[in-house]
């Protein structure tokens, strides 16, 4: 874990045009998320400039020799959002969910030694080949075989099955008939009952955004809001 952060193995690493955008790589959807809250909160929530702020906080705060070309400079951009924000993420939730189950899991590419000095080495390197972690890979050429060595990457499994849709789709469809629910304080009942029942056409318009097939598409969408609304409903948050 998390050698993608340090390496640039990520996809959007290697993709020009989200290369270029502002805001976060990962994160590009902020309106589309915006829109299942309700007015009263939509209207104060100024999310657009929460998230500009703190990616701009962090871009300036990376270190970047003066002596380095524009492409270099984004690339330690970029590595530096990825280890100040997914990477924390990572990190966080992995050590919940193993010491939750009595696990001691090791993350050997978080030794800072090994983060500090591959921050400093060029784009160029770390891409040898043309390839994610390319340079990781050409380290461990002599303790690998060829097949594994070089095959495509694979990024950590998700429920492709369209009946795990068809699951959590049903469970937030009983949320929202439930007017106790909590989430329903917050969120446009009628927002989520449409991607419920036109959860295709949601599908579709967001494969226009390069989720990279392992982030936030539409039934991890879903699942996202029945686990609010749990949060919500065990812990009595009372919003006000």
């Amino acid at each position: 874990m998390c050698s993608d952060e340090i390496f640039g193995g990520y996809p959007w690493y290697r993709d020009k045009e989200i290369r270029g955008r502002y805001g976060f790589p990962w994160s590009q959807s902020t309106d589309f998320r915006k829109s299942f809250l309700k007015n009263e909160f939509s209207d104060k929530i100024d999310s657009e400039n929460y998230i500009g702020e703190r990616y701009s906080k962090t871009i300036n705060e990376s270190d970047i020799s003066y002596t380095h070309d524009s492409d270099e400079k984004r690339m330690k951009q970029l590595i530096n959002l990825n280890m100040k924000w997914f990477m924390q993420t990572l990190i966080d939730r992995t050590d919940r969910m193993s010491v939750y189950n009595g696990l001691e899991v090791r993350v050997p590419y978080c030794d800072y030694r090994i983060a500090e000095y591959l921050y400093t080495v060029p784009w160029e390197y770390k891409d040898y080949k043309n390839t994610e972690k390319g340079l990781l890979r050409m380290a461990m050429k002599d303790l690998l075989p060829e097949e594994v060595l070089w095959r495509k990457k694979s990024p950590y499994p998700k429920t492709h099955n369209p009946e795990y849709l068809n699951s959590v789709s049903s469970i937030l469809k009983n949320i929202i008939n439930e007017p106790s629910s909590p989430i329903l304080r917050i969120l446009k009942k009628e927002i989520l009952g449409d991607i419920i029942n036109n959860s295709e056409k949601y599908i579709s318009e967001n494969t226009k955004t390069p989720w990279y097939g392992q982030l936030m598409t539409i039934p991890q969408t879903i699942a996202y809001f029945i686990q609010i609304n749990y949060w919500l409903e065990k812990y009595k948050i009372n919003i006000v």
